[in-house]
């Protein structure tokens, strides 16, 4: 039985085919969460993941879930809840309070959104690497979502729902901008039914790679800012 390497702070990630078939995906364990750190993870297709008192592990599964832009569901019981309530959405205006609100719903799945991984994602936010989607009602948040961008590249980590449905509408409305932008893709890292309900599906890790690198160069021109009409486009969808 192969030994899972150790990071230290110097060493890069192994080689992604190395990774475990059992539990998918398991790379390495080890390592920072420094900002260096992190893009070189996400733009190598490894995302950072632990539950409980375990190190930090790193993660690379075979298939990955993702969802395409064109490919996002959105329910009728979703579309009627948004036409019943007056909601707006934003970029950027409390990533802190989504991630805290994120850790409280993981707590429990094991916790993994540590204070040590929010600290380092807030960082990300600081440098406009990671973002936060977020749906409020009148003036209140009710649900969002954060993740980080790389050139047109959107890697998805967790979300919340305060009110239900809110989470879907963060994504759909996030899928629909992305879009816009020419984004090929939203990473989900790891399917589950609630992922699937939105439209995500499982590709091969190499296609994964493949689509990722083709779009981590280009440069990010976007404002983060949802175009006017970005729930009209969620209804018509």
């Amino acid at each position: 039985m192969s030994l899972l390497p150790w990071l230290n702070p110097e060493n890069a990630f192994p080689e992604l085919h190395t990774a475990l078939d059992e539990p998918n995906g398991l790379l390495a364990a080890g390592g920072d969460l420094s900002p260096a750190r992190l893009v070189k993870a996400y733009s190598a297709g490894i995302f950072p993941w632990s539950s409980g008192n375990q190190p930090l592990l790193w993660w690379s599964p075979d298939p990955r879930c993702v969802v395409y832009p064109d490919n996002v569901h959105v329910s009728r019981s979703l579309k009627k809840a948004i036409r019943k309530q007056k909601l707006s959405l934003s970029f950027d205006q409390c990533f802190e309070e989504v991630i805290d609100h994120c850790a409280r719903g993981e707590e429990e799945t094991g916790g993994w959104i540590t204070d040590e991984m929010k600290s380092a994602y807030k960082n990300l936010a600081e440098q406009s690497i990671a973002h936060s989607v977020e749906v409020w009602r009148e003036g209140n948040l009710i649900g969002g979502l954060y993740g980080i961008c790389l050139g047109n590249c959107f890697f998805g980590e967790s979300m919340f729902s305060v009110e239900s449905g809110a989470s879907k509408l963060a994504f759909a409305a996030l899928c629909k901008q992305v879009k816009r932008w020419g984004f090929p893709l939203i990473d989900c890292q790891i399917e589950n039914e609630h992922l699937f309900s939105l439209g995500a599906e499982l590709i091969s890790r190499d296609k994964f790679i493949a689509t990722i690198e083709s779009h981590l160069s280009r440069e990010q021109s976007v404002v983060w800012s949802f175009d006017d009409d970005i729930i009209d486009d969620v209804l018509a969808s």
